[in-house]
């Protein structure tokens, strides 16, 4: 590719990758562009503990050093392999260069190079093709289209798989429908959290915080943490429902297959039709706007009778079910089976498959929310995509911990940095009338 004076050169000039460390102790990879006008851009690869199963695999090491869990395959792979194929390529052709590694991946699941390995890569060529224009990463990507700030939904309990199955139920968090701006949305969600602790405090149900930030509960029963949030948004001096909502991500699939769940905290085991009704109770009992992941990713029958039950009153999100995957959104939109995707870029595994993937859902009419995993790092890349492709929702966790609030403080810059231009997508961002 030739330049003209004046103009950058965008051609990959070096590639490597580094092991460094998630937020929970855990190797992971980052992944460091140079292009040939010296711009760079770095990314890091995140890791789930709930995972769906059609989702990019990751490449880890196996064997006894480090749980198993290191990456030094996939570091290799990437300064060996990856780093030679894309060499000299465009850093502005992000399709072309991420269906250059799907092909050399050459499997399904992105399981020989690694969907960490990938998805780190394709992140970092995106960092650098906007460093090269001068530009930050949110308003590369909205390429001139309106963007709002996101309305957030943030864990106040952990649960499921982040907080050793002390309760069944995986997230439990709010979303302040009543805020005028991301600034105030924060702000709202400060005083929430802090009333909760408190309040957990009080009725000794505190035992640390779980892997997202949320506090560690010690409840006898799924809904008893649904009563304390309702009371936690009061002492707030909010209104349950119409200032501060209640968001849940079910995650089902992780105690649920075939058709039964097994609730380990209320030792009991329930049909679809039951688990159903339960939830459906709960919507009735509290201010619940949005329920994530309520039948597990293999029965999707539940999932379209939920949403036929009540898909015309709350945002009923495909995760686990859909693995940001657009051919999967296609496929679910038309039975329905939700009304709003979950976009996790290392779920897709390249930028490219999770921009296709949230298209794909506003082609069915549906919300989007972007989201972080469990296993998170400094990284900010989400909040610049969520701004960027104008996603309306936005998920990294709780209120606590820095590599939870990096992406909720990179997000009050954005909104600084728009100024007069800043709008807040709040309520209008829900899949719900």
């Amino acid at each position: 590719m030739l330049t003209a004076p004046g103009q950058t050169d965008t051609r990959i000039a070096q590639l490597r990758a580094r092991r460094v460390w998630d937020s929970r102790g855990r190797p992971t990879l980052e992944a460091e562009v140079t292009l040939a006008d010296g711009s760079t851009g770095r990314a890091m690869a995140p890791a789930g503990a709930s995972r769906g199963s059609r989702e990019a695999l990751e490449l880890r090491d196996g064997g006894t050093r480090l749980g198993g869990l290191d990456v030094t395959l996939a570091v290799a792979g990437v300064n060996g392999e990856i780093a030679a194929l894309l060499r000299g390529m465009d850093a502005a052709d992000q399709a072309g260069i991420d269906a250059a590694m799907i092909a050399r991946d050459g499997t399904p699941a992105k399981a020989r190079l690694g969907g960490n390995a990938i998805v780190a890569t394709s992140l970092a060529v995106l960092q650098a093709a906007a460093a090269a224009r001068g530009l930050p990463l949110w308003q590369h990507l909205a390429a001139g289209d309106p963007v709002s700030l996101p309305l957030p939904e943030i864990q106040i309990f952990g649960g499921g798989a982040h907080a050793g199955r002390r309760v069944d139920i995986q997230d439990f968090m709010v979303m302040p429908l009543g805020a005028a701006s991301f600034a105030q949305a924060l702000e709202m969600t400060a005083e929430v959290y802090g009333a909760a602790g408190a309040l957990m405090q009080a009725a000794g149900k505190r035992q640390g915080v779980a892997d997202e930030g949320g506090y560690w509960p010690v409840f006898a029963a799924n809904d008893e943490a649904l009563g304390m949030l309702v009371r936690a948004i009061e002492h707030a001096g909010l209104h349950p429902g119409r200032d501060m909502a209640i968001s849940l991500d079910i995650a089902a699939s992780e105690f649920g297959e075939g058709g039964r769940y097994r609730l380990g905290l209320e030792t009991r085991e329930l049909d679809t039709a039951q688990l159903i009704d339960l939830l459906g109770g709960w919507l009735d009992a509290y201010p619940i706007v949005s329920i994530e992941d309520p039948l597990a990713e293999d029965d999707e029958a539940g999932m379209v009778e939920f949403t036929r039950r009540f898909g015309h009153r709350v945002q009923i999100i495909g995760d686990d079910y859909l693995v940001t995957a657009a051919a999967r959104i296609d496929h679910a939109a038309a039975l329905p089976a939700c009304n709003c995707a979950l976009i996790k870029p290392n779920q897709a595994g390249t930028v490219s498959e999770t921009r296709a993937a949230l298209a794909a859902a506003r082609r069915a009419g549906w919300a989007t929310v972007i989201s972080a995993r469990s296993g998170e790092t400094e990284d900010v890349a989400i909040a610049h995509l969520a701004v960027g492709w104008n996603a309306g929702q936005l998920k990294v966790g709780s209120f606590a911990r820095s590599e939870r609030m990096a992406k909720w403080n990179e997000c009050l810059r954005i909104e600084e940095a728009l100024g007069a231009r800043a709008r807040f997508a709040g309520r209008a961002a829900l899949a719900i009338d």
